[in-house]
């Protein structure tokens, strides 16, 4: 993993955890917790697309705000 991806993770789980809403990932058959920086480290790569789903109080606004930092890092991103 190099430094960009590394920034990257940093940057979706630090935001993500700002949230108090659910936010996951979908990944082929796999559901990651975005707040998990282990598992965003093992399953984040540029060459995917992703599923987010975000549920909880304040979802309206993780769903601009992921959409946007996963997009700032180059990642193809669906919101559902």
């Amino acid at each position: 993993m190099g430094a960009l991806e590394t920034k990257a993770i940093v940057a979706i789980n630090q935001t993500a955890n700002q949230f108090q809403s659910s936010i996951v990932i979908q990944v082929g058959g796999r559901y990651i917790d975005v707040k998990s920086i282990l598992g965003l480290s093992i399953t984040l790569f540029n060459n995917q697309a992703y599923e987010l789903y975000i549920q909880g109080p304040d979802e309206e606004e993780a769903r601009a705000v992921m959409k946007s930092v996963f997009e700032k890092h180059g990642f193809t991103l669906k919101v559902m």
